[in-house]
């Protein structure tokens, strides 16, 4: 590990004014929350004082707004939401789908994109037609435009700005004239042209079904390399390959899936499907490194049950390679494996009583109860005795999993999104954190939804949880990460947000104090004013929507920002990462470690993750409670692994170039 250890005298005599801790050697303290804070994993001994004095949310507080007429976007349609800064001003932009395509630039045309400047006055500029994004490469698809299912951002060929993945499937792979997946490199002022024409990662004459993709550097050697899970093509009986490709660099990639070790199998041999041996049936990718060994897991989060792939990087920077860990880590699937209160498979043996282990299952509701439900299903029930009874299939329908150290002690822990049906009983797995236990060989624990808090109160007996993605971010800048549940496409969903009131505890915030939103779907917390405080933009489904579905939809999907009304009541630190010295220029995955009063927080600086592509901010913004300083410790992304340690003040926003002391900027 390679040292640097900087603190400007200019920035700490300009800005620290009067600290509320003094030095010590000493890291211990008693967090707002009533916990100790963690070591963080890189803080060292830094600042230290009796107690971590915050002004937390409160219930009867309201902390959102909706300012959606604020911000000047009526008429701008989204299901998902990717957050970058697309001219590198420092305010974040928007880049917003309502689906894959086409987008027709013309009035009362059908839009399904929007690329929005923010232009620091609290309103957005659509700049999406003049800035190439969605351009075509065949003259034939003029008319069309190009589709585009999954959106994830990164500095790809290290000049300073960041690029977009626009992945798109391919299901008629002998259509040549086809759009494909495309690299689209930025000029640093939002404009977009093609990357290399012959990109491996375009898959041209190769099947793809990509849902979701994530940018990191696996290899440490300054490029940004991008992971891609997929899903089934049409009428398969497998899904595909996940992928991992390898940036040069420039632009270019090669695929080093096989070479690193992430080769699946299709679905044929039931015990090596038991194993997660076979492929993913993948809604959703994430890297972060959850060893703290300075290199990213990859993670494919898989729909119908399948189990969840956790790829767990081993070897040395340049040469890694992966090992399939999602069974053994907890990542794969959780331990309730008791099927029998599985109203369909009751329902099954109620049929059929005579077929193997049915005499352990109990009576379903009544037969009454069994025609309705197979008329449900057509004809059928939602249960497959043969295959249905095995570890693989007893899982959950995973969609987006974050990243994130919810409890403060240096590891990054997970939340999974998950869809879930009453009928199916207590083995489909639900939507919950589960916790790192800091082994070099990646383990997680599951407390589960009643020892967390992040519970919900169903109504009737037959309900559905589409807990597709998700958002974890501090709104009340207390230093503890909260929870934001997006549930969409059924019935009575909506978005669900949770308080972190004490370590792993959580208190769920009502609808009047914080956010009132039907069929929430994607959802990212930004600071789109820079004021401090993470603000949530959130995307509307109205999949299943109408008849013969309950009509609780809004009348369109329409793009909505929820403003935070913390208005200062705690302190805050804002961090923009520029990597160098064999760091990729993003600083994608870079550990930043943020000390005060006794207690770290952690983040990683990630490019992309879940269902469909989800992004945060690149800018990682922390709660400082009432402190005014912090000490700062930063993990760079490089093979190796320099660490870099300097002092801020609060209420600042700084840029950190990899080696150089920190800087405070104003925005324009």
């Amino acid at each position: 590990m390679r040292l640097l250890t900087v603190a400007s005298p200019l920035v700490l005599a300009t800005l620290l004014g009067t600290a509320a801790c003094t030095d010590s050697s000493s890291a211990t303290g008693t967090s707002a929350a009533g916990g100790t804070g963690g070591s963080g994993g890189g803080g060292g001994g830094g600042p230290t004082c009796t107690a971590f004095e915050a002004s937390s949310w409160k219930p009867g507080e309201t902390i959102f707004r909706d300012a959606t007429k604020d911000w000047g976007i009526d008429g701008v349609l989204a299901v998902r939401v990717t957050v970058l800064d697309v001219d590198r001003d420092g305010w974040p932009d928007l880049l917003v789908r309502n689906g894959g395509g086409p987008d027709e630039f013309k009035a009362d045309g059908k839009r399904s994109r929007w690329l929005l400047r923010n232009t620091g006055k609290h309103a957005f500029e659509d700049i999406t037609e003049k800035s190439g994004l969605t351009a075509v490469r065949s003259a034939a698809n003029e008319a069309t435009g190009r589709s585009s299912e999954v959106t994830v951002a990164a500095d790809v060929d290290g000049d300073g700005d960041v690029d977009v993945f626009m992945a798109k499937a391919v299901t008629a792979v002998a259509d040549k004239t086809q759009e494909t997946s495309e690299l689209m490199l930025n000029d640093g002022k939002g404009n977009f042209s093609f990357g290399p024409e012959d990109g491996v990662i375009r898959g041209v004459g190769k099947p793809a079904v990509p849902v979701g993709a994530t940018f990191s550097d696996v290899n440490r050697d300054g490029h940004v390399d991008v992971f891609i899970s997929h899903n089934m093509m049409p009428n398969a009986s497998s899904p595909l390959q996940d992928r991992l490709y390898l940036g040069d660099g420039l632009g270019g990639f090669t695929d080093g899936t096989f070479a690193l070790g992430l080769k699946t199998q299709p679905w044929s041999d039931v015990e090596k499907l038991n194993q997660g041996l076979g492929h993913s049936w993948g809604w959703g990718a994430t890297s972060c490194d959850l060893n703290n060994d300075n290199l990213p897991e990859l993670l494919s989060a898989s729909y119908g049950r399948a189990p969840n792939h956790l790829w767990q990087a081993t070897g040395t920077p340049g040469a890694v390679t992966f090992l399939n860990r999602g069974v053994e880590s907890g990542y794969a699937y959780d331990e309730r494996q008791d099927w029998t209160d599985n109203v369909n498979a009751q329902c099954h043996c109620f049929d059929k009583p005579m077929d193997d282990e049915c005499d352990k299952v109990p009576p379903p509701p009544s037969a009454q109860f069994c025609a309705s439900l197979k008329a449900a299903f057509n004809g059928g029930y939602r249960w497959n005795h043969s295959g249905d009874r095995e570890p693989w299939r007893l899982g959950g329908n995973s969609a987006t999993t974050t990243c994130a150290d919810v409890d403060n002690d240096g590891f990054m822990d997970l939340l999974t999104g998950e869809i879930v049906h009453a009928d199916v009983g207590s083995t489909s797995d639900p939507a919950e954190l589960v916790f790192n236990t800091r082994d070099a060989m990646v383990r997680f624990e599951r407390p589960g939804r009643e020892a967390t808090g992040l519970t919900r109160e169903h109504a009737g007996s037959y309900w559905d949880d589409g807990d597709m993605n998700n958002a974890v971010f501090d709104f009340d800048g207390d230093g503890w990460l909260d929870v934001y549940i997006s549930s969409s496409d059924y019935p009575g969903t909506r978005g669900f947000l949770y308080h972190q009131k004490a370590p792993r505890s959580f208190e769920a915030v009502p609808i009047e104090d914080g956010i009132d939103h039907l069929r929430s779907a994607g959802a990212i917390a930004a600071d789109l004013d820079r004021d401090g405080d993470l603000d949530l933009v959130v995307g509307h489904s109205r999949f299943r929507c109408g008849n013969p579905y309950k009509d609780d939809c809004y009348p369109t999907t329409q793009l909505r920002i929820f403003e935070n009304l913390s208005n200062g009541r705690n302190h805050h630190v804002s961090l923009r990462l520029e990597g160098t010295y064999g760091s990729n220029r993003s600083a994608l995955g870079a550990r930043v470690s943020v000390s005060a009063c006794g207690m770290t927080q952690t983040r990683q600086v990630q490019g992309g993750h879940g269902h469909q592509g989800a992004e945060e901010d690149l800018v990682a913004v922390f709660g400082l409670g009432a402190e005014t300083e912090a000490e700062v410790t930063i993990v760079w992304p490089d093979a190796a692994s320099t660490t870099q340690t300097f002092k801020v003040a609060a209420d600042a926003f700084y840029d950190v170039k990899q080696g150089e002391d920190p800087k405070a900027v104003v925005l324009p």
